[in-house]
């Protein structure tokens, strides 16, 4: 079971409470400086873990098990500490960007339901083009969102606003990520419903 890409999954697990460390000192720029490189180290591990795993035949039950579950947690630790230090914040809107986030985080725990729900009943749930989608928008958002409090004086003047650019692409893509979370979701909770009569 300790194959190497399961031990690149691992990895990924046992670095969120050092990512939410680095993230949980707001003002601190070299911390979120840090925090964005282990981000990013993180998804490159995301990638190879699965890559590796598929090319020298070494797919697990536990590998497909913790994957999914290590993405998850990063992704709920980085939205819940960015929220709770007040990073999800633009202008216009104020904190309503933690809006993206909830709604994020709800299609996480409503997806996982409903596979753990189809399981036993032999149904899959395949990831859609979209769905990759979702996640390249979620990824990106969050990398630039963790970027955006390490370089503070990155920002150019939005008519009479100035904005921060790596918040800025963060906060959108987040939104763009939101959307395509409520699409997609919708599409796995069709295909549940058709196993609850």
């Amino acid at each position: 079971m300790l194959n190497l890409p399961n031990i690149l999954t691992l990895s990924r697990i046992f670095a969120i409470p050092l990512l939410a460390y680095f993230l949980w000192w707001p003002g601190w720029e070299a911390g979120y400086l840090i925090a964005f490189g282990l981000y990013c180290l993180m998804g490159i591990t995301d990638y190879f873990d699965g890559y590796l795993a598929r090319t020298s035949g070494t797919v697990s039950k536990l590998g497909i098990f913790l994957d999914p579950i290590a993405d998850k947690i990063m992704v709920a630790a980085v939205i819940l500490v960015l929220a709770a230090q007040g990073v999800l914040r633009g202008p216009y809107v104020g904190d309503m960007h933690v809006i993206a986030g909830l709604i994020i985080l709800m299609r996480e725990i409503a997806v996982s339901g409903l596979r753990e729900f189809l399981g036993p009943l032999q149904v899959s749930m395949p990831v859609s083009k979209l769905a990759k989608w979702k996640t390249t928008f979620q990824m990106v958002a969050l990398g630039s969102l963790i970027l955006g409090q390490g370089l503070p004086r990155w920002a150019v003047m939005l008519g009479e606003v100035e904005a921060n650019v790596p918040h800025t692409v963060g906060l959108t893509t987040l939104w763009a990520a939101a959307v395509l979370t409520v699409i997609t979701g919708w599409d796995y909770l069709r295909v549940g419903l058709k196993h609850m009569d």
